[in-house]
Parts: structure tokens; C-alpha cells; sequence
């Protein structure tokens, strides 16, 4: 799945570059630093997916999302570790919120008993969130046009995606015209056309915030897509752990304090 979902992407971002007059950009922009973008498409789109698409195997997908969800919480750990960022002490209380919520979703609510339906799916969705938090920490010092970044992180990644099919045996020819869709679907909107609507919607907006606010509907929509289209019974304990899970990215965006009041006084 991940060899075709990343060609149908690399095909749908190399016609958003097309549109926006871009291609001309790619060939600089890789030279200019190829092993930095040689490493962003081994972390982005290869090793990322394989994990978590792995970790959709062993676990049920509105788990596995769930889980996966706390990769903001993990960017914010790592970006103290890397980029030298202070953590404030709200972030240690979402810390503590969110992987609460992701041992109470791995447990299905038996917290004490620390008993996980699958240790290895629940490590590998864990592993996604490092992986991805690693991924926007080196894209900070990206200087190139994003989508054009995406884009090379894809082409990049297809060569090894394809190699792997093959020494694993793949046989694309037994893919049924219900797992054409299906990888269709995931290169379009899994992968990376979602970026550059993400992109355009911060572009058109008048309120980044309000947009940004968004992301925290997202996993309640997933689960009833989950649960409507699929039909995936949604364990109690996946929302309840989901709720936390969001509490403590909420938590890092509200303002406490005197920097709440000067802004409300100044409005």
C-alpha cells in the first residue's frame, strides 16, 4: 500500500506544483542539500507510514489514530531536547494528560492493570509520533518552498518503497480495483494533499487560530467515520482516553495568567 498510496501523491503534488508554477524549483532545491532531503523522505513518507500502518494492523484503527494523536505532546519533548525550547510547566500537566489517555485507549481502561491488547502495535503507533514530531523538528530549518519540500520527501522515498516491495514479493497485479480506491484514497488524503490544503486554509483565513482550533474536531470525526463506513465498534475507553488526550493539547494552547488579561485589555 505504501508504494502506490506515495505515487498517486507524488502524482497529485507534482500537478499542485505544475498549477502553481513550481516544478522549476525542484532539481535547485534538491541539489542545494540533497542528504537533508535524502533523510526527510526516509523519515517522511517511508519509515512513518510503514510503522503506523503497522501498528493499524496490530491494533483496531480508532486506537491506532487515537494514539497517534499525541504526537504534538511528543514534538514539544523533543523540541526541548533539540531545538532548545523550554518546556512550561502547562506543558508537563498536557504531557501528563495525554499519555494518560494513551495508556487508558492501550489498556481499554484497565489503567492498573497495565495490560495491553498489543504491546507491539501500541509501541509502533508511540514509535509514529517520534518519527513524526522528528520529521516537522528538521523541517524547521527548511528554508524551500513547503510543497516543494513535500514533494521531494516523496520522490525520494519511492525508490526504497519500491525496492522493499520487491524483496518482500509484492504482487501488484493481484491489487483489486477495491484496493486501487483504497490507495487512492490514502495517497490523496492521508498522505500529502492534505498538507497543501492545510497550507492553502492558513493562507485564506483571517483568524490562524480559529483554523488551527480545527485539529481538535478531527479525531472525533475519524472515530465516527470509523464507526459508520467501516463499522469499527468504538471501545469507551478509546474516547474517554481521546479526551484526554485532546485536553492536554488544549491545555498548551490556552493562555494562562497575566498574558491573558494584557491581551484581553488591549483588545
Amino acid at each position: 500500500m505504501l508504494t502506490m498510496a506515495s505515487i498517486v501523491s507524488a502524482i497529485a503534488l507534482i500537478v499542485v506544483c505544475g498549477v502553481q508554477g513550481k516544478l522549476n524549483q525542484l532539481s535547485s532545491t534538491f541539489l542545494a542539500n540533497p542528504w537533508y532531503y535524502l533523510l526527510l523522505g526516509l523519515i517522511n513518507p517511508l519509515a512513518y507510514y510503514l510503522i503506523l500502518f503497522k501498528a493499524y494492523d496490530l491494533l483496531p484503527a480508532s486506537q491506532a489514530q487515537a494514539i497517534n494523536y499525541s504526537w504534538a505532546i511528543t514534538l514539544t519533548l523533543m523540541a526541548a531536547v533539540f531545538l532548545g525550547q523550554k518546556i512550561r510547566n502547562k506543558d508537563w500537566i498536557a504531557c501528563g494528560f495525554s499519555y494518560l489517555g494513551v495508556i487508558v485507549i492501550a489498556t481499554k481502561g484497565n489503567v492498573l492493570g497495565l495490560e495491553f491488547e498489543s504491546p507491539l502495535g501500541v509501541g509502533l503507533a508511540l514509535l509514529s509520533t517520534l518519527l513524526w514530531a522528528s520529521y516537522w523538528i528538521l523541517n524547521t530549518k527548511n528554508k524551500a518552498d513547503p510543497v516543494v519540500g513535500v514533494l521531494l520527501g516523496f520522490l525520494v522515498a519511492i525508490p526504497f518503497a519500491i525496492g522493499l516491495s520487491i524483496y518482500e514479493g509484492a504482487d501488484w497485479s493481484q491489487i483489486t480495483p477495491k484496493g486501487w480506491a483504497a490507495v487512492t484514497y490514502v495517497g490523496l488524503f492521508e498522505m500529502g494533499v492534505t498538507f497543501v490544503l492545510w497550507l492553502t486554509a492558513l493562507k485564506l483565513t483571517e483568524n490562524t487560530a480559529r483554523i488551527s482550533n480545527l485539529i481538535f474536531a478531527s479525531p472525533f470525526i475519524s472515530l465516527m467515520l470509523l464507526a459508520t463506513i467501516i463499522g469499527e465498534e468504538i471501545h469507551p475507553s478509546t474516547l474517554i482516553g481521546l479526551v484526554l488526550i485532546i485536553s492536554g493539547l488544549v491545555i498548551q494552547q490556552v493562555k494562562f495568567g497575566k498574558k491573558q488579561k494584557q491581551t484581553n485589555t488591549a483588545q
